[in-house]
């Protein structure tokens, strides 16, 4: 029996998300997720998608788990209530989601003592989701020794840009001396969307050019031509570029230094204005964007000042990607917001058909699941709305590092 089971995990600081795929025929055999670890209320909700226990739905279970290895060691009782445990034969490796590579990790890296230390000593760089990819990976190692442990990262996809485009404008020893670089991440779902989208063209990626907005509560675009990256929004942590749920995106450096000497406000305390209180959350109130357009539809100034500061932080991203790629064959919209809220999509492009970009209205505004083309049937330039897939784009990696 040849192994080709492939269990994602994404830890985050109370939380483990979790898919266990069968990459023989890419299917996915369970998914599931851990919340409010180390609480009295922390809560398990597992769905079995394939074989006899598929029929019964979810299983829910809530109760204090207290730590990364407690969630972990009930993710695998409840995998292996369905036959599918971590010590079946047909796992062939565990993939880990680590949000940041530096420069140290350009591809998906089996994980052995030495690379662990080195994602440690990333933490700086990262320290809201590194130290809980590092928790994820030491316990799922001591859980299964014997197979191997893959970190995928999500700033590997961007490690491509040239270095113009990496480097920031400042004193070259200093940014070298602190790692002072524009990283970029949503590194996984940029790639799939990438290649997804060649693929609803009909061409090889090698021949397209494609702007991925990754539009979630986390922003992000990148610029891909031929399937490699050569530019994308967020730099040396997710803050910079577009217009957020709670980040501010592009910030004139000088705010931070006004809010320190005339706001009075500490480093910790501009980070967390930054980072949690600003975007659409900062000026309306709300970061959901489905309470934004419903509020906007009201008349709500606010939230119409929110959504068009938003859209206008999205034009000019599509602008600039449309003169670093000198030829754009498609602009992909994904993840929550940019699937399924086409108020989002008709306001960005709207404008834009002189960049050759036209949206086909009625198209647009059909829901569906299935990756599709919304663009006019004369536009130059193809409009596709992608759903990602960031976890079967873990375990493709992954199987693909174990199996060469």
């Amino acid at each position: 029996m040849t192994a080709s089971r492939v269990l994602v995990l994404n830890s985050g600081s109370s939380s483990v998300k979790y898919q266990l795929l069968d990459m023989a025929d890419r299917s996915r055999l369970a998914v599931g997720l851990v919340e409010r670890i180390g609480e009295e209320t922390s809560r398990l909700v597992h769905e079995p998608l394939t074989g006899p226990a598929s029929g019964g739905g979810k299983r829910e279970q809530v109760g204090p788990i207290a730590d990364h290895e407690a969630a972990l060691k009930a993710v695998a009782a409840e995998l292996a209530a369905d036959g599918t445990g971590l010590d079946s034969p047909e796992l062939a490796a565990v993939g880990h989601r680590v949000v940041h590579g530096g420069t140290r990790f350009t591809r998906p890296t089996v994980i052995d003592d030495e690379v662990l230390a080195e994602i440690r000593n990333l933490i700086p760089l990262a320290p809201l989701h590194n130290p809980a990819n590092v928790t994820g990976i030491e316990v799922a190692r001591s859980l299964r020794a014997d197979i191997p442990q893959v970190a995928v990262f999500d700033t590997a996809f961007h490690s491509t840009m040239p270095e113009y485009a990496a480097r920031y404008a400042i004193d070259a020893q200093v940014a070298e001396a602190y790692s002072v670089r524009r990283y970029g991440f949503h590194g996984t779902s940029h790639a799939y969307v990438s290649r997804a989208t060649a693929a609803l063209l009909g061409r090889p990626v090698e021949d397209v050019n494609v702007i991925v907005l990754h539009l979630g509560n986390g922003a992000s675009a990148s610029a891909v031509r031929g399937g490699v990256c050569v530019e994308t929004s967020m730099g040396m942590t997710p803050l910079e570029g577009l217009v957020m749920g709670t980040r501010s995106g592009d910030l004139d450096p000088a705010v931070v230094f006004h809010l320190a000497r005339v706001g009075g406000l500490s480093v910790d305390e501009i980070d967390s204005l930054l980072n949690k209180k600003s975007g659409l959350l900062g000026m309306c109130g709300d970061n959901d964007m489905r309470e934004v357009l419903r509020r906007a539809g009201e008349g709500d100034e606010a939230a119409r000042l929110a959504f068009a500061t938003y859209v206008h932080r999205l034009k000019k991203y599509i602008g600039a990607y449309s003169a670093v790629l000198g030829r754009v064959d498609a602009v992909a919209f994904t993840a929550g917001v940019g699937e399924n809220a086409h108020q989002v999509r008709e306001a960005a492009l709207d404008g834009l058909a002189e960049l050759g970009l036209a949206l086909d209205l009625e198209a647009n505004a059909a829901r569906s699941p299935q990756p599709r083309l919304v663009s006019a049937d004369y536009a130059r330039v193809a409009v596709a709305v992608v759903p990602t897939d960031e976890e079967l784009e873990i375990a493709t990696q992954a199987y693909a590092l174990v199996t060469e």
